[in-house]
């Protein structure tokens, strides 16, 4: 449900500090309540509209001209808007309480629902692709209005070699509520009921992974052994989700005879698997000059010969561990946006004055952070969970350039709105680069100007080599998994294969460690997803070096560039701005930027 989520790192502190006032959603621009007559309608009329649409079409699209063909996809259009209205607004409730339980039951009957109003509508993108390419090419030359969803038709007709009858397309459809999207409901419910006892205290799991980046060195390995220890007492149910959702996947993907597990990922981003295939080997060729080099720097920084897992997000020991108050934070941000584009700042202030940001820490509350754009008749909602670190002004600068893509990607549509997952991070991870920017330039001295640095290469190295390297984890485990089911065993020893690795020699690893694997959302939710960020912040590096040069065209091009939202390839999207994402060199770009600045804190000693 989430779209576009934080990279999964090791977070966040609950506690009463002086955060200030801190937002909460206002839910009421999607719908009044969970039980007004508004849904009731909308659900009414997605029924009929649903059936109707059904009669009108299956089994003629093939002998459509070019108005019927258009006047049916808009009609197609409408349906995914008011289905994404009420899918969203009840999503966005459950995650504001994943443990109410009447939260969890709205959302769930409202998907179960829809998932039956839909049925009828599988045949559509099925009788799509059975149109003939010359076809429906002499439509686009007939109708510019129809030629507009190309982009869209296109990405539907990529699956059209693996797509399987009407039948059994639409008995996966029914079939979801009760398999993967129930798996993935009792992965989130059991993550958010879990409790970690650190000190005397008890602690949801976002305050106990917030303990790994406090100051106090006992506090951090007291977090880190607390999860290590509920980890290990819950990783078979956790091994037996992964496992099931890793032979779902297996067998759909047999049947739809995708050459590879990460496939499906591949053509929905609309990326070439030779290009996240030179990603993926050119970070973690890399990974020497980057996190070993980094992590072994940090050693040095703190006194010691090797560090453990609680070291890896530690403060350095001369950063400045005050909380940030929500004020300052926003403050921040919009100035560093107002910086670059007075226009980027003006779209970012309704998130703060018209409750489209969810900010406080919460029991129950969903971890981590995420935009949703909803539909594009409403407008995006952030969700944080604000404790007032620098990295939770980061991810707010993060988000937030979700929500301004999002808003500005609203008015291609419903259909060519959602951008490509590899696209997705753009706006976001340039977001905390201008942020960045602008804290780096009034760095008062030396030493803030190093913590400033090391805290944005860490935060690079997280969004780089990190999911890179939890990519890497999800290609073996499903490589592993199609030989047999896995054991926990199995499955902690990839984890600690792609650790050592990735991490490098400086690190001793705790007993448990091994079983972190298991709260990592992307795994379960969107599996191979995580490369997403790493090509995202590739990108960004390499259009921030084109920002720095000069150009003076290069705000009206950013913008255009979120405006397309998914209406282009990402080829066409980076032309403009003279860059080549299926050039090999060009992921040594980013690369070079983050050894630049490793090279810098070398300088410093």
């Amino acid at each position: 449900m989430p779209s576009h989520p934080r990279p999964a790192f090791d977070i966040a502190e609950t506690g009463a500090a002086p955060l200030g006032d801190l937002p909460e959603w206002d839910l009421s621009d999607l719908y009044p309540a969970e039980d007004g007559p508004e849904i009731t309608r909308d659900l009414d009329w997605l029924k009929g509209e649903c059936a109707s649409f059904a009669a009108d079409y299956e089994g003629k699209l093939a002998g459509l001209d070019a108005t019927a063909l258009l006047t049916c996809i808009r009609r197609y259009e409408r349906l995914s808007q008011v289905s994404g209205r009420i899918m969203s607004f009840a999503g966005l409730r459950y995650y504001q309480s994943t443990t109410d339980a009447d939260r969890a039951k709205f959302m769930s009957d409202m998907q179960g629902a829809i998932t039956d109003m839909t049925t009828p509508l599988v045949f559509f993108t099925l009788e799509l692709n059975r149109i003939e390419d010359a076809t429906l090419d002499a439509h686009f030359s007939e109708s510019a209005d129809l030629a507009r969803y190309q982009p869209w038709l296109g990405r539907i007709r990529a699956m059209k070699p693996y797509q399987l009858s009407d039948e059994l397309e639409k008995f996966l459809h029914d079939q979801s509520v009760v398999g993967a999207a129930a798996w993935n409901r009792l992965f989130d419910e059991t993550m958010a009921g879990l409790t970690f006892e650190v000190g005397g205290e008890t602690l949801p799991l976002e305050a106990t992974l917030n303990l790994l980046t406090d100051a106090d060195r006992a506090k951090r390995e007291a977090g880190a052994r607390a999860l290590a220890a509920v980890f290990q007492a819950n990783t078979p149910l956790f091994a037996r989700i992964t496992n099931t959702l890793a032979k779902e996947k297996e067998v759909e993907d047999r049947w739809r005879n995708l050459p590879t597990p990460q496939s499906s990922r591949h053509l929905s981003n609309d990326v070439e698997p030779e290009v996240v295939e030179a990603l993926r080997t050119a970070v973690t060729s890399a990974y020497p000059r980057l996190s070993h080099r980094y992590y072994a720097l940090k050693a040095k920084w703190m006194g010691l010969d090797t560090l453990e897992v609680w070291d890896r997000n530690a403060p350095l020991p001369d950063e400045d561990t005050k909380q940030i108050p929500w004020d300052q934070a926003k403050a921040t941000v919009l100035d560093a946006y107002a910086a670059f584009s007075p226009k980027m700042a003006e779209i970012a202030q309704p998130f703060f004055t018209d409750g489209w940001i969810d900010a406080p820490v919460k029991p129950g509350k969903a971890p981590g952070a995420f935009a949703h754009p909803t539909v594009t008749d409403a407008h995006p909602y952030v969700m944080l969970n604000y404790l007032g670190k620098q990295r939770d002004v980061m991810t707010l600068a993060h988000e937030l350039g979700h929500g301004v893509h999002q808003v500005l990607a609203a008015d291609q549509g419903e259909l060519l709105s959602s951008t490509p997952l590899t696209l997705a991070e753009t706006a976001s991870v340039f977001g905390e680069m201008l942020t960045f920017r602008k804290l780096l330039d009034a760095a008062p001295d030396q030493k803030s100007r190093k913590v400033l640095l090391a805290g944005k290469v860490e935060d690079m190295i997280n969004t780089v080599v990190r999911q890179i390297a939890f990519y890497d984890f999800e290609c073996r485990l499903h490589a592993a998994r199609a030989k047999g089911e896995l054991t926990p065993d199995q499955i902690n020893a990839i984890w600690m294969e792609v650790s050592h690795e990735s991490l490098g020699p400086v690190f001793t690893f705790m007993g448990g460690y091994e079983t972190f694997w298991s709260y990592i959302p992307h795994f379960i939710h969107s599996p191979f997803y995580v490369y997403a960020y790493a090509f995202g912040d590739g990108l960004v590096n390499a259009l921030y070096a084109v920002y720095e040069e000069g150009d003076p065209s290069f705000q009206d091009k950013y913008f255009e560039m979120l405006r397309a939202g998914g209406a282009k390839h990402h080829s066409d999207l980076l032309a403009p701005f003279g860059l080549d994402a299926s050039d090999p060199a060009f992921w040594d770009k980013g690369i070079n930027l983050i050894s630049s600045m490793i090279d810098e804190l070398e300088g410093m000693g």
